[in-house]
């Protein structure tokens, strides 16, 4: 995978996993791993989010296929490339 973070909204398929996982937060913090900082956050694909136990948590290894790219824009580009350059450091 060229890019080291996914636009919100990609769809992806996770390593074992069997159903769809739409991206929609980055760099986020389960409660029982409080120091691990995973590189997404995402709901099942297509329902969402439809209860608080609903967020998958996973990193960019743990991608097995993009299935849709997430809605690309100067704006969300922009805020790819801080992301990237702030998490780097």
């Amino acid at each position: 995978m060229k890019e080291k973070y996914l636009p919100i909204g990609t769809v992806v398929l996770l390593k074992g996993g069997s159903h769809k996982v739409m991206i929609n937060g980055y760099c986020a913090r389960a409660e029982e791993k409080k120091d691990k900082v995973f590189d997404y956050r995402g709901c099942p694909y297509p329902e969402g989010i439809m209860e608080t136990n609903g967020v998958a948590l996973f990193d960019i290894d743990q991608i097995e296929k993009v299935c849709h790219m997430g809605f690309k824009n100067d704006e969300s580009l922009d805020f790819l490339d801080k992301l990237e350059i702030i998490t780097t450091k």
